[in-house]
């Protein structure tokens, strides 16, 4: 067994050569230094786990807590994170439902079966986005084209909550996921901001029931069971509107960008549309940014990984996307391939706290590459990969634009 030699810190995040491409470190930290010391935004020490056995232990062990991120000696991500992400009001009133009874009520509106029925809505949607970035021309933008506003009309649709609201959504999920923009000000401004809009939007369906998710989940009706309370209502609310769009949308550029940076592969999966669903999850598997930053758990005693000791009180972050691209839990770990099976990648996590949303994620996914290969086969990069920018300071790394042409 490896142990973590105690060095310098490094800085974290990595920094990776390009949007498209892993840090030169991870296979480095993987071989040498599973379990490494870091230095994080702000300023605080964690440990990072960047082997798959390792990571999947520490997100679905509970001797590795969530909850104990919002304790006093937890490593914050940044000024601003111990109020924006683990010790929120949202992430408190989420806490005190109960996760799993939380993860009960609303958890049946995600199931595979729900978003396999709404696939044709995501499509035709996707088909209305399509036709609008043809008709602006060429070249065009595909994350502003589609990738972003897809998911956005999926949740918003979903949680009956205006489109035209969708740039307020987008400004306050950068403030939430930051690192390094944004104060701890700014954040509980954008935190109130965003409470007094659910809060607003949960009163007028109370007065006004509809037939979305929120009315369902305040009345208890179609199944929904007992009633939720207006302070879950409200904090639900926002964690579907944050996490139901940004990531999703960072997700489908990032898949088009592989597929179209080695043309191959973009030829192969038009040959055999078969092959959309194991795309989708090698894409998830096989990029290194979309879940840049990873995970964050709190260790409740001394634990012993396959690559080292955790001791006790010690913040460690959980990179999926090195996991993902281990050698020794992979054949070909660095090769995409798009058939493979099986593909139990951690892009989504894993445990008790994996994200929720990852069935509409996939049907968002696999919806927008079947209406690209559809109806732009010959869909192109308008600019080498190698000048592809993501964003920075972000928990996620998702690209600015993505330029393509047809």
């Amino acid at each position: 067994m490896a142990e973590a030699r105690e060095v310098e810190p490094l800085s974290y995040p990595l920094t990776a050569p390009s949007a498209l491409e892993p840090a030169r470190r991870w296979a480095e930290l993987r071989e040498t230094c599973p379990v490494a010391q870091v230095r994080l935004p702000s300023g605080d020490t964690a440990r990072l786990l960047t082997r798959y056995d390792d990571v999947r232990t520490a997100l679905s062990d509970p001797r590795f807590s969530r909850e104990g991120l919002a304790r006093p000696d937890a490593a914050s991500v940044s000024a601003a994170d111990a109020e924006s992400v683990f010790d929120s009001p949202m992430a408190r009133t989420l806490n005190a439902q109960g996760h799993t009874r939380w993860r009960r009520m609303v958890g049946k509106w995600f199931t595979a079966k729900r978003m396999t029925a709404l696939r044709p809505d995501v499509e035709a949607m996707a088909e209305q986005l399509v036709d609008a970035m043809v008709a602006r021309g060429r070249p065009a933008d595909l994350v502003t084209g589609l990738a972003f506003p897809l998911p956005v009309y999926v949740i918003c649709r979903m949680l009956g909550v205006p489109e035209s609201d969708r740039d307020r959504f987008k400004s306050w999920s950068d403030i939430f996921l930051t690192t390094t923009r944004h104060t701890a000000e700014e954040t509980r401004d954008a935190q109130r901001e965003f409470a007094a809009y659910m809060t607003h939007l949960v009163e007028g369906k109370r007065a006004e029931p509809g037939d979305d998710l929120l009315t369902l989940l305040m009345t208890g009706a179609d199944g929904a069971g007992e009633p939720m309370e207006h302070d879950a209502l409200v904090a639900t609310g926002q964690a579907l509107l944050l996490a139901g769009h940004e990531t999703t949308a960072g997700f489908i550029a990032l898949m088009v960008a592989h597929l179209l940076a080695d043309r191959r592969r973009w030829e192969r999966v038009l040959a055999d549309p078969g092959l959309i669903r194991t795309t989708v999850e090698e894409s998830l598997r096989y990029d290194p940014n979309g879940a840049n930053f990873g995970m964050l758990r709190y260790a409740e005693e001394d634990t012993e990984l396959p690559g080292g000791t955790v001791p006790a009180g010690t913040t460690v972050v959980c990179s999926m996307a090195s996991a993902n691209r281990d050698e020794h839990a992979w054949d070909d770990a660095h090769a995409m391939d798009l058939g493979r099976r099986p593909n139990p990648h951690l892009a989504f996590g894993v445990g008790p706290h994996s994200c929720l949303g990852q069935p509409l994620a996939r049907t968002e996914m696999q919806g927008a590459l079947a209406v690209l290969l559809r109806r732009l086969p010959t869909l192109d990069l308008a600019v080498d990969a190698a000048e592809l920018r993501a964003h920075e300071g972000l928990l996620t790394a998702p690209l600015r634009e993505l330029p393509v042409t047809w």
